[in-house]
């Protein structure tokens, strides 16, 4: 079973999406914050990470370096999530360590067919 760390402030959009998840057969694990996403990575890094563009306190370019810094951080795919499509930081996201983007809102269609762009479906 796959474990996916879902880093988002909002404790409804980790709760969803870890119902979502969790019918794909993922194992979830969640944070909303910076330290307590690193450390969840250090205890045991995950398959794939979620990341929401937006999280207060969070420079998430930032947190995607220095989760790809990490001893096996290059092994995770990292799906980056924002709420509207803007190229540039979609490009930005990916040169800083994401492998794909999804938009919210989404469902389980959408979250299916990203996980499958980046190999994890």
């Amino acid at each position: 079973m796959k474990n996916c760390l879902i880093l988002d402030d909002s404790n409804s959009i980790r709760k969803v999406t870890g119902r979502i998840l969790e019918g794909l057969d993922f194992k979830v694990s969640e944070a909303d914050c910076e330290t307590s996403a690193l450390a969840a990575c250090e205890a045991e890094m995950p398959d794939c990470v979620i990341v929401d563009w937006q999280v207060p306190e969070l420079d998430s370019l930032r947190f995607l370096k220095m989760l790809r810094g990490m001893p096996g951080g290059d092994r995770p795919k990292i799906v980056y999530c924002l709420s509207e499509n803007d190229p540039m930081s979609v490009a930005k996201a990916i040169r800083h360590g994401a492998d794909g983007h999804m938009l919210k809102p989404f469902d389980t269609d959408s979250l299916k067919s990203s996980f499958e762009a980046v190999g994890l479906l």
